[in-house]
C-alpha cells in the first residue's frame, strides 16, 4: 500500500511539473509575481489603512473564490469580522480623547501588553498572523507561499504601525526600534 501511495505521489509531482510548463501556468506565475510586488509596495508604504484594505480584499477574494469547506468559510468570515472591529478602532486611535476610553476599558493586566491595551485591533493582528502562518503550512506552490509570506510581513508592519498610533494616542514615548535577529520567531 505504501509503495502504491509513493508511486501516486511521484505521478502527482510529474503531472504538476508538466502543468507548470504550460503557457497558462507561466502567465499565472507572472501575474503572481506582480501581485507579490504590489504587496511589497503596500507593506513598505507605511499606510495602515492601505495595508488593512489590501488584506481585506485578499480575505474577500478567498471567501468568494476559494472557500471550499465550512471551516474555511467560518475562518474567513471571522477574520473579516475581526478586521471590521479593528477598522473601527483606527478612528479612535487617531483621537487621543476617544482612545483614552479604550485604554480604560482594557486596564486589567491580562488585557494589556506592556503599556498598551490589547484591544480588538491588536487581537486581530495577532489572530490573523496565526491564521496566515497556518495557511502557509498547507499544500501551496512556491508562488502562493511567497504571497502568504508577504501578507504576513504586511500584517506585522500594520501591527507595528498600530502600536505606534496607540503610543501616540496615549502620550507615550515611541517604542525603541528593534531589530529582528535570525533566531527570532517571525510571529507578532
Amino acid at each position: 500500500m505504501i509503495d502504491r501511495i509513493d508511486r501516486r505521489f511521484l505521478r502527482e509531482k510529474t503531472l504538476t511539473n508538466e502543468v507548470d510548463k504550460t503557457p497558462e501556468a507561466r502567465r499565472r506565475a507572472k501575474l503572481r509575481g506582480s501581485i507579490l510586488q504590489d504587496l511589497k509596495d503596500v507593506g513598505q508604504s507605511g499606510d495602515l489603512p492601505l495595508i488593512l484594505a489590501t488584506e481585506r480584499r485578499f480575505l474577500e477574494n478567498d471567501l468568494q473564490q476559494y472557500a471550499n469547506s465550512r471551516a474555511m468559510r467560518d475562518s474567513l468570515t471571522a477574520a473579516l469580522a475581526e478586521m471590521t472591529a479593528a477598522d473601527r478602532l483606527l478612528g479612535k486611535v487617531a483621537d487621543p480623547g476617544a482612545y483614552r476610553q479604550v485604554d480604560e476599558e482594557h486596564s486589567l493586566p491580562k488585557n494589556r501588553t506592556g503599556d498598551l491595551p490589547r484591544d480588538e485591533a491588536r487581537q486581530f493582528f495577532s489572530a490573523h498572523a496565526a491564521r496566515l502562518l497556518n495557511q502557509d503550512k498547507s499544500r501551496l506552490d512556491d508562488d502562493e507561499k511567497r504571497v502568504i509570506d508577504q501578507r504576513k510581513r504586511n500584517i506585522r508592519a500594520g501591527h507595528d504601525l498600530y502600536k505606534a498610533l496607540q503610543r501616540s494616542a496615549l502620550g507615550l514615548a515611541p517604542a525603541p526600534s528593534r531589530t529582528r535577529s535570525r533566531g527570532q520567531a517571525p510571529g507578532l
